[in-house]
């Protein structure tokens, strides 16, 4: 591969980024299946990640397109009972590919203020609505029971949002150019960057297993927080091998070490440092209160109905099921954007997420019952969704089970 990636040309560096996503994202595997979600805009990208796909043995590549105008238009003028309902055939029939073997990728670039302007409780009960019916399908992501990844494409929309004193034309390629560099992709060698990369991050994961600290402290501005962990956690990041015994990095970048928190061992306030995006709806300024896990308050500048309808769709939404420590260091932070997009923003923070916890963050998680997962603290819930609250301001601190605190962080960077 060329060692210049700036005399590239944008097609060549689309391929890049479509060979990582299939060979270090999926590492999919030859006669395997595949089964892609993606927007409209993203068809160009698209064809080259089949491409590749079937260059890496595929039989079979599925590509389910999304519409943001199909889907504003549904909030526009659907019957107000139909936000109750979700296509219960589509989601019965990815589960089932799932459970025969497909890998998974999601590729992300959806228009994050989509439906800002539309009725929160429309969108509170469309996201209830398809949780539930995708819940046989995500409990074989959260269990990492197939090979899957995520990655991102830039649209005009989003490109819009993340650099709105641009023309469009120039806006999609600056985003397209923030994407490519975020995701490692510029090396003589992006695979192999890769491989060194992950190695990186499976010392630092190594590290923090041997500590085994039973809660992390968060102290930082409007944030003094709290968080157990779960009985017999462990700490993950990087890559990962699955169920199906296939090494893959779910998402593309990745910078972050993670594990599961206890479901009722938080306590403390917390403020996002970055807004959220969430199912087209933007959350700016989080602050929430948690009491023995649970969010007892919560506030937003904006979004604040968004967010309390989020953390009522069940039981385990005010909960967490997620922690992940991000040094400020981070690529995507010292790039000075913000993205507007949890794929790349979460890589920037270290962040929480309310919802459901992941069964492979536990010894022997994987193979557990979800009897078994919640006596151990690990969270369900319908949703899992990320929110930022790390910072160069942000001291972490792990604790260890006679109360005594290891500094971990400090200003946001690795001790």
């Amino acid at each position: 591969m060329s060692t210049d990636f700036a005399a590239l040309s944008f097609d060549e560096k689309l391929d890049r980024l479509a060979l990582v996503a299939v060979r270090v994202g999926l590492n999919l595997q030859p006669r395997q299946e595949l089964v892609i979600t993606a927007p409209l805009d993203l068809v160009p990208f698209v064809r080259r990640v089949v491409e590749q796909a079937y260059r890496a043995g595929a039989h079979v590549v599925t590509v389910l397109y999304v519409d943001d105008e199909a889907t504003l238009t549904r909030y526009q003028h659907a019957p107000d009972e139909a936000f109750d309902q979700t296509a219960q055939w589509l989601a019965d029939g990815i589960a089932a590919a799932y459970r025969s073997g497909a890998a998974r990728m999601g590729i992300t670039g959806a228009n994050p203020a989509l439906l800002k302007d539309q009725d929160p409780g429309k969108i509170s009960r469309t996201n209830v609505a398809t949780s539930k019916a995708s819940k046989p399908a995500m409990e074989l992501i959260t269990r990492h029971t197939i090979n899957w990844t995520i990655v991102a494409g830039a649209t005009p929309a989003w490109a819009k949002l993340v650099f709105p004193d641009m023309p469009k034309t120039e806006a999609l390629a600056a985003l397209w150019e923030a994407i490519f560099h975020a995701s490692r992709i510029t090396g003589a060698d992006p695979v192999q960057d890769w491989k060194d990369h992950g190695q990186s991050i499976a010392r630092r994961v190594e590290q923090l297993n041997a500590k085994r600290f039973s809660a992390l402290h968060f102290r930082g501005p409007g944030t003094d927080l709290v968080v157990g962990l779960a009985d017999d956690h462990l700490w993950a990041g990087g890559g990962g091998v699955s169920g199906n015994g296939v090494f893959n990095n779910a998402n593309i970048p990745t910078e972050e070490c993670f594990t599961t928190p206890h479901k009722d061992r938080v306590n403390g306030t917390v403020a996002a440092s970055k807004p959220l995006s969430h199912q087209g709806t933007l959350i700016e300024n989080i602050a929430v209160r948690f009491e023995n896990g649970k969010i007892v308050e919560a506030h937003a500048s904006a979004g604040e109905d968004s967010l309390k309808k989020l953390i009522a769709v069940d039981e385990g939404a005010s909960r967490l099921g997620e922690v992940a420590l991000v040094p400020h260091s981070s690529p995507i932070a010292q790039s000075g954007l913000l993205f507007w997009n949890t794929l790349f923003d979460e890589n920037a923070a270290s962040h929480i997420a309310l919802g459901q916890a992941y069964a492979t963050c536990l010894v022997n998680g994987e193979h557990m019952d979800d009897a078994a997962l919640a006596a151990k603290g690990a969270n369900s819930s319908l949703i899992h969704v990320d929110w930022m609250i790390g910072s160069g301001a942000m001291d972490v601190a792990g604790v260890h089970a006679d109360g005594t605190e290891e500094p971990l962080m400090r200003a946001g960077e690795w001790v």
